[in-house]
């Protein structure tokens, strides 16, 4: 038994050091690798003479070496091989493809390696080296003197040799070749078709290996389960290549239910938080809608902070108090964030409540079932999902601290005047002296401040390319740019309804100085000048923040300005 368990620790990290040596050895080669001598005659010229005159370059050289693998020595490129070098027409140093992009070998090509990151390789000639791609998946059919490895991706060698390895990591290997090393698929499983021939072990970890009655395996096969059970990983796999690759939490697609589940299970345990604590749900509402700025500036630092906190208690551990209070603090931690998120799904929802006007958004457990609806939509859009996702966590998490900080500020000036604590009046009262009809005028409204005015335009521009990525798909002939759709977008709203869906979220509106209506000329100059406050890196925008009248650069040139609205004013 305790040999089975080294030789598994040792397979492991050779697995490892295997996995990133081609795609070291690849990059380091092709930066090596200089150009042929120019020649008067063509490289078939030179490829096609006898071997015994023929001008040899680095790349048939290395074709030409067999290749040995631990104490077998006997793995060597077939005759076949040989023979169809010499009908080979064009010659690469390498074939190497960086993001999105695919790289690809024709048959009768010959190359030092193919590698892609961000993308798949596929090899229907001859490699000197290695077939590399890492958040993709590696194809071959002719000759390769390496390996063939996927890095979150599957393997699949459907015919020729490959005089190395042939892996797989969270991905399946499938071969119907020969392989002269050994096959491994971790996280994922291993096929062997009816002309598959391996001269070394097989290796699957997690996985499940299906063997054809024909398949040749010279070696051991090794299925190491994971649990009880060996199982395979699409679900995982699915997620790297279609949720991670992508930069969004989910997607739709096959194999991810499992990610839906989870999202909608947190979304519940959201909503019992919410329910069975809804007054320290609320005042942390009201804390991120009357202070957003400090909010936010909180957020940062306590995520600065947080670390610097472990390392302190970490260090009193030296003393018997460090060990109690570093799992404490840890779990305080987790619980706070926790309730963050809360809190943000919950400021959502009520944010929504100004666009239906129903007063049931008011309850915790409501809005947050609302905006987790409305996040888990968001978290599919590629790179805004995950931006989001740690907006809403670093947000939400500097929101209850900020909230913990006022409270605790409280209750000591009260506690140091001695006054009884001041009840906040019932939302259902009614007032002794009738209030008097709102007048929005930038003479009698606040005006909104830099981040108020930011966070708006972030959930505007959500709006537009949600909507402009669903259009598209629709109309895919539709065209023009996204500042342009933006723009569009923002006039038409300025014009009829003085708001934006995120300033009517956000409690904002737009007004003339004058206090006359924002007609649709003044909309349109202040929406194209804005192309002009972006301009330079964005200071007209910034202007805001530094502004006396808190006015953008493209509010001077209209002459408009943005005003705070308060609460239950009907926007639309």
């Amino acid at each position: 038994m305790k040999s089975k368990s080294i030789r598994k620790n040792f397979a492991l990290s050779l697995v490892t050091a295997l996995t990133w040596w081609p795609v070291l050895r690849a990059t380091e080669t092709a930066s090596e690798a200089t150009p042929l001598a120019p020649s008067a005659e063509p490289p078939v010229a030179a490829i096609s003479v006898a071997p015994d005159t023929a001008p040899k370059n680095e790349v048939t050289e290395q074709l030409a070496k067999p290749k040995k693998h631990g104490a077998k020595g006997k793995n060597k490129i077939s005759a076949a091989a040989k023979s169809d070098r010499k009908s080979a027409t064009t010659t690469n140093d390498a074939v190497v493809s960086v993001f999105g992009s695919a790289s690809t070998l024709a048959a009768g090509e010959i190359a030092e390696a193919v590698v892609s990151i961000f993308g798949s390789s596929t090899s229907a000639g001859q490699v000197g080296d290695a077939v590399v791609s890492v958040f993709g998946s590696s194809t071959s059919s002719g000759e390769v003197g390496d390996a063939v490895v996927s890095v979150f991706g599957h393997t699949r060698v459907t015919g020729g040799t490959v005089g190395g390895d042939a892996m797989a990591i969270l991905g399946n290997n499938f071969i119907n070749g020969h392989v002269q090393g050994d096959v491994v698929a971790i996280l994922g499983d291993v096929d062997l078709g009816p002309a598959a021939i391996v001269d070394g072990d097989i290796t699957c970890i997690g996985g499940v290996v299906t063997r054809d009655a024909h398949a040749v395996v010279n070696g051991k096969v090794g299925n190491l389960a994971i649990g009880s059970r060996a199982t395979g990983f699409a679900g995982l796999q699915a997620w790297l290549t279609q949720c991670l690759l992508y930069a969004r939490p989910l997607a739709f697609g096959p194999n991810l239910h499992w990610a839906w589940w989870l999202a909608l299970n947190a979304l519940v345990f959201y909503a019992v938080m919410a329910w069975a604590a809804p007054s320290a749900v609320e005042q942390c509402v009201r804390t991120l809608e009357d202070r957003p700025g400090k909010s936010l500036l909180a957020g940062v630092l306590t995520w600065l902070l947080t670390p610097v906190a472990f390392v302190l208690i970490a260090l009193t551990a030296l003393f018997v108090i460090g060990f109690a209070l570093l799992p404490l603090f840890a779990l305080g931690v987790f619980i706070v964030s926790l309730f963050g998120r809360v809190v943000m799904l919950a400021w959502l929802g009520r944010q929504l409540k100004k666009l239906f006007q129903r007063s049931s958004l008011d309850r915790p457990v409501i809005a947050v079932l609302l905006g987790g609806v409305v996040v888990l939509g968001l978290y599919t859009v590629p790179v805004i999902g995950f931006i989001l996702y740690l907006q809403i966590g670093l947000v939400g998490f500097g929101v209850v601290v900020y909230t913990i900080l006022l409270t605790y500020q409280q209750n000591k000036k009260t506690a140091a005047l001695g006054l009884p604590p001041v009840d906040e009046p019932d939302a259902g009262a009614v007032p002794l002296v009738a209030s008097l009809p709102l007048i929005i005028s930038a003479a009698t409204l606040p005006r909104a401040g830099f981040w108020r005015r930011l966070l708006a335009a972030f959930l505007d521009v959500v709006v537009v390319s949600l909507t402009f990525v669903l259009l598209h798909r629709v109309w895919p002939s539709l065209g023009g740019v996204f500042p342009f759709w933006l723009a569009i977008y923002c006039i038409s709203l300025w014009a009829t309804k003085g708001a934006t869906i995120g300033g009517i979220i956000c409690g904002l509106k737009v007004v003339r100085l004058d206090d006359r209506p924002v007609s649709w000329s003044v909309a349109a100059v202040r929406g194209l000048s804005a192309f002009l406050s972006l301009a330079i890196a964005g200071l007209g925008f910034i202007w805001v923040a530094f502004d006396d009248d808190k006015q953008s650069w493209h509010d001077k040139i209209a002459g408009t300005t943005i005003v705070k609205v308060p609460k239950g004013t009907p926007l639309i």
